[in-house]
């Protein structure tokens, strides 16, 4: 009897010890108090990821891919800004469309991007602007931003934003590469100093394309200086065919290299067929032509499709317009062709760059420069239009014309200067 009461005891003990603990653990894992909802959440230890943010982006294109240029250079952008966006917690859905220049075909494609729920939709192209502003209005909640294009900054709505990066100290840097070719060409007495002469060919024959063949025939003539340019105008962004051909007429006319502002691939493999040298554009272009493509010049817009589709993410404005260069490594430069670079290039591309990320070197220096024969002490910034005059339009000062001067004047190129020392064959605006 006694055995019996002992056991019994002894297991109410257990019991009660078994219900203590059961007490205890509950009051240690209890969910923390999230308020009047009655819903239940973890409590916030400080080591926790936050909620990831998921946003579908829109991006309107001049070309596609396959141009190993200009859209390909989007493309790659789209990809590495997703990888990095991912990191922090922002998850992008890309939807992109291709081949689509100017007018009614672009309106409809940003229509199409805002009604799928894109909450910022870039345009990658000039040209594609105009048509882009006639929906942004009908989508408020939607951010548009025209990508190498300047109407949006200062118009009168909240949602169009412009980017153009410093692609003219890219291109000053490539002006460089040329010139130190050539003038090891010089040296060795494969050419004389009078046929260092570059071809370029061009786009179109407005500020955005002389910007940039100007900043290179003056990289370009920093380290030969008895270079000239030849400018072929092609009146495409994109036109293989029509590159090729360019490119074959300024060989025909004497070029021993040549340079583009381009699109695809072809004026590197037409200078590498007639066994002169390129630089190039947007990609690499080694791959396409290993004998004569030396270097490129590309813009990198990762940073700022994280910036802006960051700012979207978290309900936070973005710059109206937007600038950076070589100092923010919005703008590079593709490898170097070792194989066929001058001695010494690899080292004086990086003594330049760092120079121009210091501000030590001004690409646009009015002291090595003429017009005319004459200095420019004074210039008026206009868009690719001619018909905008900032309020402040001046653009030289302390002795540098200053492109690109966000926020002084606007992210588009305005420089449409036509310099000594180049000579354009013809006319396509």
């Amino acid at each position: 009897m006694q055995k019996r009461l002992l056991a019994l005891l002894l297991a109410m003990a257990m019991i009660l010890a078994l219900a203590a603990c059961s007490d205890n653990a509950a009051d240690t894992e209890k969910p923390a108090d999230t308020g009047s909802t009655g819903a239940t959440e973890p409590a916030d230890t400080g080591s926790e990821a936050p909620e990831a943010k998921n946003v579908k982006v829109g991006l309107v294109c001049i070309g596609d891919e396959n141009d190993k240029g200009y859209t390909y250079n989007f493309i790659r952008a789209t990809e590495t800004a997703k990888e990095e966006l991912a990191k922090n917690g922002i998850n992008v859905e890309w939807v992109i469309k291709y081949n689509l220049i100017e007018g009614d075909p672009v309106a409809v494609a940003n229509e199409e991007l805002a009604e799928d729920g894109c909450a910022v939709i870039f345009n990658n192209s000039y040209g594609q602007e105009p048509a882009m502003l006639t929906v942004a209005a009908d989508f408020p909640e939607v951010q548009f931003v025209g990508l190498t294009n300047e109407g949006s900054w200062k118009d009168d709505l909240d949602n169009t934003h412009n980017a153009f990066n410093r692609i003219h100290e890219g291109r000053y840097v490539a002006g460089v590469v040329a010139g130190m070719k050539l003038q090891e060409m010089i040296d060795n007495g494969e050419i004389k100093p009078e046929e260092a002469i570059i071809g370029y060919v061009g786009a179109y024959s407005f500020a955005e394309v002389i910007s940039g063949y100007t900043a290179y025939y003056l990289g370009a003539r920093s380290v030969c200086p008895s270079v000239t340019m030849k400018v072929q105008f092609v009146g495409s962004w994109s036109d293989a065919t029509l590159e090729a051909n360019a490119a074959q007429a300024l060989i025909d006319q004497g070029c021993v290299l040549i340079s583009q502002h381009s699109d695809n691939t072809t004026p590197a493999t037409t200078a590498e067929k007639n066994g002169v040298f390129h630089t190039g554009y947007n990609a690499d272009m080694i791959d396409a032509a290993p004998k004569a493509s030396i270097i490129s010049t590309r813009i990198d817009w990762t940073k700022y499709f994280v910036y802006a589709i960051t700012a979207v993410a978290e309900g936070k404005n973005f710059d109206a317009d937007y600038s950076h260069g070589m100092a923010e490594g919005e703008v590079v430069m593709t490898d170097l062709n070792e194989e066929i670079a001058a001695a010494g290039t690899a080292e004086k591309i990086k003594e330049v760059m760092d120079q121009i990320s210091k501000g030590e070197l001004k690409v646009f220096d009015t002291s090595k420069f003429t017009v005319n024969g004459e200095a420019v002490t004074s210039y008026t910034a206009i868009d690719m239009t001619g018909d905008f005059v900032p309020d402040e339009g001046e653009a030289i000062w302390d002795g540098e014309f200053h492109e690109s001067a966000v926020p002084d004047l606007m992210s588009a190129p305005y420089f449409a200067l036509r310099i000594d020392g180049i000579t354009l064959l013809n006319e396509a605006f």
